[in-house]
Formats: structure tokens, C-alpha cells, sequence
């Protein structure tokens, strides 16, 4: 199943290549914070817009009760519809394939939310042939309900330990593939680690007990092109201790992190952005290495105290774009 999986991706991703795909509007659209919002309540899919969150997912999945699926997927299209979404990045996670909701989610859901709806998320991948498989019946809503073919692009999340096994083969799936995110919860009890809260540090463990999975996880992603995300900090009212433990990934290069509720989007969109000094930093590497390179002919260039070169602009430039797509502008000299 895995190769057939393998086979197909490498089909899908084909063909959308050949696609004009307007799923490229939130593909490059910070996601330094992903508030979840429950799509069974009213209360809370009213307040989404609102709050300063850089991607928002409705959700059909753990936080929607068994008896209550059917009925949020209509509160869930008539939210996005009849609201203004701004221009942050809207998704709706659909359940996953294993239980009885997930064809009825994406028909329903795609099929009448219209052109603002951006992605689905779908939960708990453990191989490539399940992104297959969504990006096929997406293929088929879209061209039913009169969207653009390739609108809806997927996340994916991993929260299972056959999911990180299989991460690399997830990741190069589908064209339609823009993030790829880390489940805590769902993998701890995978991999039957003695906790009972996920996403949060455990003080006993002698370094980050999730290191070898976060750094696993990138390295997919990145290879294929992908936003990389953490999951959630289930202890909501700690502020301080989820800037902490944010730090994980946000050192390694992670573009941002789910937040459950509005005050957590207000600290991660902070730390998962560059500073201004930052930013103005990386200009100015760039910039020095431009006239090193054009109008000096060096390769490599004395910057402070630092010799810069190429890959020194590698660096810089993934600063520069990363701050701009969270809003930094260069400060005037």
C-alpha cells in the first residue's frame, strides 16, 4: 500500500504541477499562530475572525463531540461564508479516514463553503496514499461545486508512530500539501509515553523528549517545500511557560505553532517572528554580499567581525522572507 501510495503521490504531484492553483494564495501566508475553533459552537465560530490569529481551522474533529459531527459541518459553511475572514489562512479540519465522517466532511464542507475556504487539515496520516486519496475526492468536489481546479490545498498532521515513519513519503504526497504539523497528544499516547498531558515539557526528562520528532518532522517538510507548524500547548492559562516551551521549535526553524486560544496567538505571533534588529540585519547581510560579489567580485566579505558568504546569504534571505511575511518592513537608514 505504501509504494502504490508512493506511486500515486508522485502521479498527483505530477499533474498539479501542470494545474494553475489558487490554493498559492495561503501557501505562503505566515502561520505564526493556528487557532483552533470548535466548528460545533456558535459562540466560538463568531469570535474567530476577530482575534489576531495568522491561520485559523474550524474543526470537525476532537473537539466536536461523535453526535455533534453532522450537525457543525453546516455551522462550519455558513461561518465561512457568511463572515469576514480577512486575510488569514482558512481551514477546516475534516476527521480522519479511519472513522465514519471523513468523505461526508470534505463533500459537504468543500462543496459549500465557496472560494474563501483555502485548505483542509487531515488529522492522523500514517501513510502517503491518505493524501492521496483526499487529494482525489477533493478533485472531484472542486469540479462539482464550480471551483478552480486545485483551490483546496491539505495539511497534514502526524500523530501517530507509523505517521513520522512514513513522514517522507507524506510529505511529497501532493502538490496540494502546504503545512505539515506535529500532533503531541495523538503520539504520546501512539507511542505510549507515560503522560498524560501533550505538547508541555516534562521536567524528568534529562533534554526535550520530543527533539528527535520535531527535527524529523522538518527535515520532510523543508525538503518538500512545506510550512512546518507545532502542535498545541494544552495548558492555556501559562503563558510564560508555553513562551518557554515554544522555544523548541521556534530555534529550530519551525514557521509556528497551534494556539487554543486568543492570548496564546498574541505570544506566538511574537515569538515566531524575527525582531526588527533582526530584520534589518539580514538586509543588511544581503546587501554586502551583493556588493562584494557584483561590484567587487569577492566571494566572501568581511561583515563586523563575521566573514560572510554565500551561504551567509542563504541564511539572511530566509530572514528577509520569513519577516516579511509577518509584516516587518526594513527601517530607514
Amino acid at each position: 500500500m505504501l509504494v502504490y501510495g508512493c506511486e500515486a503521490g508522485r502521479d498527483s504531484r505530477d499533474a498539479g504541477n501542470r494545474l494553475t492553483r489558487m490554493s498559492q494564495r495561503s501557501r505562503n501566508l505566515p502561520r505564526r499562530s493556528c487557532l483552533s475553533t470548535p466548528g460545533s459552537s456558535d459562540r466560538f465560530l463568531a469570535k474567530a475572525p476577530t482575534t489576531v490569529a495568522d491561520m485559523t481551522f474550524l474543526d470537525l474533529e476532537d473537539s466536536v463531540a461523535p453526535n455533534e459531527k453532522v450537525a457543525a459541518r453546516a455551522k462550519v459553511v455558513q461561518a465561512i461564508r457568511s463572515q469576514d475572514w480577512g486575510e488569514r489562512v482558512l481551514c477546516v479540519r475534516v476527521n480522519a479516514w479511519d472513522t465514519a465522517w471523513t468523505y461526508g466532511d470534505v463533500i459537504e464542507v468543500v462543496g459549500n463553503a465557496g472560494e474563501r475556504l483555502d485548505e483542509v487539515m487531515l488529522p492522523k496520516v500514517q501513510s502517503a496514499a491518505e493524501v492521496v486519496a483526499l487529494d482525489l475526492l477533493l478533485s472531484q468536489v472542486e469540479r462539482n461545486a464550480g471551483l478552480p481546479a486545485g483551490h483546496i490545498g491539505i495539511e497534514a498532521q502526524i500523530e501517530t508512530a507509523r505517521g513520522l515513519i512514513n513522514v517522507d513519503e507524506i510529505c511529497a504526497a501532493s502538490p496540494r500539501l502546504e503545512t505539515i504539523i506535529f500532533g503531541p497528544a495523538d503520539f504520546a499516547a501512539s507511542i505510549e509515553m507515560p503522560v498524560l498531558t501533550g505538547g508541555v515539557a516534562i521536567p524528568e526528562y534529562p533534554g526535550d523528549h520530543f527533539n528527535y520528532v520535531f527535527s524529523r518532522i522538518l527535515m520532510a517538510g523543508r525538503a518538500n517545500g512545506l510550512q512546518v507548524i507545532d502542535g498545541p500547548f494544552l495548558k492555556v492559562r501559562e503563558l510564560d511557560a508555553l513562551r518557554e516551551f515554544a522555544q523548541r521549535t521556534r530555534l529550530l526553524g519551525y514557521d509556528g505553532k497551534w494556539a487554543l486560544t486568543p492570548d496564546q496567538a498574541l505570544v506566538l505571533n511574537e515569538l515566531y517572528s524575527p525582531t526588527q534588529e533582526q530584520f534589518d540585519r539580514a538586509w543588511d547581510i544581503l546587501e554586502a554580499y551583493r556588493v562584494a560579489t557584483e561590484e567587487n567580485h569577492a566571494g566572501a566579505v568581511m561583515f563586523g567581525d563575521e566573514m560572510i558568504d554565500e551561504a551567509s546569504r542563504k541564511m539572511a534571505l530566509k530572514f528577509v522572507s520569513r519577516g516579511e511575511r509577518a509584516g516587518l518592513s526594513r527601517s530607514a537608514t
